[in-house]
């Protein structure tokens, strides 16, 4: 159980969040997908989102994040991407859909990195991404404060047993790795470290 600010337990939702880039810098290097996993306090998941976007700019992409995701304007085409707009719009229609009158935490693994392109993506629509979310939290915070200090994300997963997502280093395709893959990961990691928690308070108790 987590200590809220204001409100009970079922007044809230998790929205796990990654995405996928061209590169590192918000504001020139854009957005290629997004995964959203929403889900209650205690981690059960309630409804995904997942879509592959266009960017305005493909010509900018970095060969690091080619090699990470995969993207190609091609590929893209094929897989029915949207402009970055339309993005944004299915993006709160979905919110709408799940979210009715709850507090939303957004919850990502670098959440400055990923509130970073995604306020980019929302601002350039003429939309405020903050409006979405009442807070936004890091797993690996949330891994320091149980006193796991191994914060790089390939170390917490072995060290918390849970299954990785596809990933180009481990023989999967570039494009099997997505914004969707990451989130559902982030939800795992975070289901593992409430059990964690769990351990912790029965050995006190």
């Amino acid at each position: 159980m987590l200590d809220l600010p204001y409100g009970e337990e079922q007044d809230w939702r998790i929205a796990f969040i990654d995405v996928e880039t061209t590169g590192l810098i918000p504001g020139y290097h854009e957005m290629v997908d997004v995964g959203i996993v929403m889900a209650d306090l205690e981690g059960k998941k309630i409804d995904t989102f997942f879509r592959r976007i266009m960017p305005e700019h493909p010509g900018r992409a970095s060969n690091e994040a080619l090699e990470c995701n995969g993207f190609s304007v091609e590929r893209w085409r094929e897989s029915d991407a949207v402009p970055p707009e339309q993005a944004v719009g299915q993006i709160i229609d979905f919110y709408n859909q799940i979210v009715e009158d709850k507090n939303i935490i957004m919850f990502a693994y670098n959440v400055t990195f990923d509130h970073a392109f995604l306020d980019h993506l929302f601002r350039d629509a003429n939309k405020d991404f903050r409006e979405l979310h009442d807070y936004a939290l890091d797993l690996p915070s949330m891994t320091w404060g149980l006193g796991f200090h191994d914060l790089h994300q390939s170390k917490m997963v072995d060290r918390l047993g849970v299954e990785d997502e596809p990933r180009a280093s481990k023989g999967a395709k570039p494009w099997e790795h997505t914004g969707l893959t990451g989130a559902e990961l982030n939800l795992r990691i975070y289901r593992a470290l409430l059990d964690k928690r769990q351990e912790s308070v029965t050995r006190e108790s």
